[in-house]
């Protein structure tokens, strides 16, 4: 299957992705870093699958979310009828579920189900045994509870069923983790969960303030953050998966389960755009714990909770989604220096406190212990940006951000009046900038660059105009909006950076990335040139799915999207481009 053959379903603590055909071959329980989970994605049916699907040959395929929902139906047409799967998770109490109904619409289908239960990353085979009309599958911490009221039975190391339906007929199948200590979870009732399910979804949506040309992508792509949030937390996870790849048969494949805090200016902003100033309230304290410590400590990602230790494995029984291999859990880059995060960290802040979040003396504390540790910090080189495993470099992009750390303490002296050293504060802002313009942009090529010294150009660099560093009409950022439309510009779409393995230490090859297409559509908007704007807008949301889902990258040639998904922060920059693009919408400046 392909990635964009999938659509999500969650409950906002957990997700899976139901495939065209009709099989669920990811899945994490109780949380998106658990190792109780099918890996099939990664590792084909034998590592875990859930298939549910007509047991004859299917002539035509359908499928849609209900509304504004996470309730999935998938529509299979075959010779002798048609039928219907619903796929949902209800937004749970303790234990999370899963719910398919298989309904019978005409004709007669013959249906087959197969369920490949496989803990711990497709490694663990649990023990299934039938007990009081329930499959029951546990092995070491994790239990799975499977009711149905068809007959299952054992075949292999696998559950199967057979079962026909016929129109108007429905037949329920529940699958729910809970911990092998605990007692079984009591019974639902799935038809009237698939109801309730529709309603939580609708009455979350209905809170969407933007009426704008593209409300349907913005409003899926709001129902798709609320998705990857942890809800218990307000942490929002960049994908629900990892090791899906950005190159297919490449190495690099990462896990996104993760919170970065790169995101958070951006998705705090496009969350108060719509209208969501809970969720934008609960993100930016889930930041102000996560971060909560001394800055020298702070990392660039966490766990949904906030965990900080997340150590990268290799699971090296598991051959990769179409061959890519590694297939990684965890991520080292968390152990990186990425000094733009800081410059994230305290404009997030900045947006908080500029839409009227509430704010407190912890936080500004915070940020000024952030601002004391970037001025000893600033000139070191770093990671940047995108991470690369190479060696450190003083990336253009991560000074700007610097720069953006000390703008945003200055003005909130200057705006909101809270104590702050901010004559310093100024004379270094002023020192970043000059430091940046002298070195990091080249005069022969007209453009700033990747990093001092370098002539390579970097797509980071179009959220120059966006964070307020230089105004849109600088000869320098247009110089070098032109740059990235003539070098990195790729059948349409933005490419990162020419990847080279001397920049991040690893082989060339990955697809456009569609956060960076978006950003320089926002920064056309902000030139006038919104016609061209506009195009480019939409032939990103072209690349979308059939359900509106996006993944981090995509490749133009073969057609088909590439990398972890649905990546949360092509979403968000979907959101804040609509924004930007619609009439008498939110202006692009963030500052």
């Amino acid at each position: 299957m392909k990635i964009e053959d999938y659509g999500l379903i969650s409950d906002t603590q957990t997700a899976a992705l139901v495939s065209t055909e009709g099989s669920i071959d990811w899945l994490c329980f109780p949380r998106f870093d658990s190792g109780a989970c099918f890996a099939a994605l990664l590792g084909g049916p034998e590592h875990g699958r859930w298939s549910l699907r007509p047991a004859g040959a299917i002539t035509s395929t359908r499928r849609s979310y209900r509304g504004d929902t996470l309730v999935l139906d998938t529509e299979f047409t075959t010779a002798t009828g048609r039928v219907r799967v619903t796929d949902c998770m209800p937004v749970r109490g303790r234990y999370p579920d899963i719910v398919r109904v298989v309904e019978g619409l005409d004709g007669e289908v013959d249906m087959h189900m197969q369920l490949v239960i496989r803990f711990d990353y497709g490694s663990v085979i649990p023990w299934v045994r039938s007990r009081d009309h329930r499959l029951v599958a546990i092995a070491g911490p994790d239990a799975l509870q499977l009711r149905t009221p068809v007959t299952t039975v054992g075949h292999g190391l696998t559950t199967v069923a057979d079962f026909t339906v016929r129109p108007g007929e429905k037949v329920p199948f529940v699958l729910t983790w809970y911990s092998s200590v605990d007692d079984p979870p009591a019974e639902i009732d799935a038809f009237d969960v698939v109801e309730d399910t529709m309603t939580w979804w609708e009455r979350w949506i209905a809170g969407c303030t933007y009426e704008g040309p593209w409300a349907a992508p913005v409003r899926r792509s709001l129902l798709t953050l609320k998705a990857l949030t942890y809800a218990p937390t307000g942490g929002i996870v960049a994908a629900a998966t990892t090791s899906l790849p950005e190159r297919i048969g490449g190495v690099r494949n990462w896990d996104y389960r993760y919170c970065w805090l790169r995101d958070a200016s951006f998705t705090l902003f496009a969350l108060m755009s719509a209208g969501f100033a809970t969720e934008a309230t609960a993100w930016r304290d889930w930041l102000l714990r996560a971060v909560a410590g001394s800055p020298w400590q702070l990392q660039i990602m966490y766990g949904p909770a906030g965990e900080r230790r997340l150590p990268e494995l290799v699971l090296d029984w598991l051959p990769g989604y179409e061959g890519s291999a590694p297939v990684r859990i965890g991520n080292a880059a968390s152990r990186q220096f990425q000094l733009d995060v800081y410059g994230e960290v305290m404009d997030s802040m900045h947006q908080a406190r500029r839409i009227g979040l509430s704010d407190d003396d912890e936080s500004w504390n915070l940020q000024r212990a952030i601002v004391d540790f970037v001025a000893e910090t600033w000139t070191r080189p770093d990671e940047g940006i995108w991470e690369v495993r190479g060696p450190r470099r003083h990336f253009t992009h991560s000074k700007v951000m610097a720069w953006v750390a000390f703008d945003r303490a200055v003005r909130a002296v200057e705006e909101h009046g809270l104590p702050g050293d901010v004559e310093r504060w100024r004379e270094v802002r002023d020192e970043i900038h000059a430091d940046v313009c002298a070195k990091g942009f080249d005069a022969a090529i007209g453009s700033f660059t990747q990093s001092y010294g370098s002539d390579a150009l970097d797509a980071s660099l179009l959220v120059l105009p966006l964070v307020g560093f230089l105004p849109i009409d600088d000869v320098r950022v247009r110089g070098t909006i032109e740059a990235v439309q003539k070098g990195l510009v790729r059948d349409g779409f933005v490419r990162r950076y020419v990847e080279e393995p001397s920049v991040d230490g690893l082989p060339e090859g990955e697809g456009v990335f569609l956060p960076c297409s978006f950003w320089l559509a926002d920064d056309l908007a902000l030139l006038g040139r919104v016609d061209e704007a506009t195009e480019l807008f939409e032939r990103c949301l072209g690349v979308a799915n059939d359900l509106g889902l996006l993944s981090e990258e995509y490749d133009p040639v073969a057609g088909r999207l590439l990398g972890n998904f649905p990546q949360a922060f092509s979403h968000v920059a979907l959101v804040n481009s609509a924004f930007n693009l619609t009439p008498d919408g939110v202006s692009g400046r963030r500052w």
